[in-house]
């Protein structure tokens, strides 16, 4: 698979620091990076979109907020030394989304690329 090393290293601390709670899920969200191609940093970012949303039944159910902790921590540490992220938790998130909700480069590209999708005619 071809990767960024920047790129996953930056993914796993955003996804340290949201699991902690140093950073905001949505801060981490939109500071991944931009127009990634690397499938085990899109894993990633579908990663903290669910522990965002889960917010609530992490709050209900604690053993379920202990196994997602564990979870994405898992992830962090997998991005952080380089590898990927195995392929089941590729496939998972794939089958959910067509194309990743990654924040586009901030240019003149990115902010076309941003409005096609909000028109959903990227």
């Amino acid at each position: 698979m071809n990767f960024n090393y920047q790129e996953r290293l930056l993914a796993s601390e955003l996804v340290r620091k949201a699991l902690i709670g140093y950073i905001p899920v949505r801060e981490a969200l939109l500071n991944f990076p931009p127009d990634t191609k690397d499938k085990s940093v899109q894993a990633a970012f579908h990663a903290l979109v669910h522990l965002e949303a889960d917010e609530d039944l992490r709050k209900r159910d604690l053993a379920y907020k202990e196994v997602q902790d564990e979870y994405l921590e898992m992830i962090s540490q997998i991005l952080e030394s380089g590898e990927d992220l195995p392929d089941n938790i590729i496939k998972n998130y794939e089958k959910y989304y067509k194309e990743p909700n990654i924040p586009h480069a901030k240019n003149a590209s990115g902010n076309i690329k941003s409005f096609l999708r909000y028109l959903n005619i990227e």
